[in-house]
């Protein structure tokens, strides 16, 4: 017999350590995808059953995460709030972080009826929201055709496609906004990230660069879309954007010229994370 699961499994977790913060993680979730088990499966697994012959594939999936490809991509999946999202090359993964959007959102606009997402890549907030209010129906725009179809397998997959519609549209162009109508709840994660920032190999090599970088301080497609969220928010409509951690006084400033009352939320770490941007009195 070959190299047990077991042995396998620790030596993929030596190997990771290189190039991942989190290689026990990353070589049980690649190990349960090899097997076509849950990780909660690998890690619930008996002696004997760790005993058995690791799968030949296990090998190459390691290498391609040892090459620092994201274990979402060679997976296909990302987990979300509860919920599993495809994801592949062309979108964004999605990240614990945007889970303060939708918490957010959902204390903001518990009764939204109409939402629109701005750059919804995988449908990850959209979808999501959605998934938690029953009542909502919702409308999901990007410039990607690519992301638009994962958005839309995502939508079958979650059984939400009665209540949803994708849209290929481009806020940097005009007439982006011709028949969208009015939303109560506009969700945004726009591309935030400075040009020359120091990212992971993971994202810098991987992650598609026009759902990740705006302009020499990660400002530009804040600048472009906030000025046009007026004419899309019903009477009492909420916005909540996602923004850099660093960007909040930046993000508030042009939110504040536009005419919204601006609140930040933070994410689990502590660090400002979302605006929630209501119309000020009169606006």
């Amino acid at each position: 017999m070959g190299v047990t699961i077991a042995e396998a499994l620790r030596e993929a977790t030596l190997r990771l350590e290189a190039t991942s913060d989190t290689a026990r993680l990353d070589a049980e979730l690649l190990l349960a995808h090899a097997l076509g088990k849950s990780r909660s499966d690998v890690l619930l697994a008996s002696r004997d059953q760790l005993g058995e012959a690791a799968p030949d594939r296990f090998e190459q999936l390691v290498a391609r995460r040892a090459s620092h490809e994201p274990v979402a991509y060679i997976t296909g999946n990302q987990e979300f709030f509860g919920l599993s999202f495809v994801v592949a090359p062309g979108v964004l993964i999605p990240r614990a972080d945007s889970e303060s959007v939708i918490e957010a959102a959902l204390e903001a606009a518990p009764r939204a009826a109409r939402v629109l997402d701005c750059g919804t890549g995988p449908g990850t907030l959209l979808l999501t929201f959605l998934a938690e209010q029953s009542e909502a129906t919702g409308i999901g725009i990007d410039a990607s055709a690519i992301a638009l179809g994962i958005a839309a397998t995502n939508c079958e997959a979650l059984g939400l496609a009665g209540r949803t519609q994708f849209l290929r549209r481009d806020w940097n162009t005009p007439d982006w906004t011709d028949q969208l109508g009015q939303f109560d709840l506009i969700l945004a994660n726009p591309p935030y990230v400075e040009e020359g920032a120091d990212l992971a190999p993971d994202v810098r090599q991987f992650e598609p660069g026009e759902a990740l970088f705006a302009g020499p301080e990660g400002l530009d497609d804040y600048r472009v879309l906030i000025p046009q969220l007026p004419i899309l928010l019903a009477k009492n409509g909420v916005a909540v954007l996602e923004i850099g951690a660093t960007q909040h006084e930046a993000v508030e400033k042009i939110a504040g010229e536009t005419g919204f009352d601006v609140q930040i939320r933070h994410d689990l770490g502590g660090r400002p994370r979302v605006c929630v941007l209501r119309l000020g009195l009169g606006k």
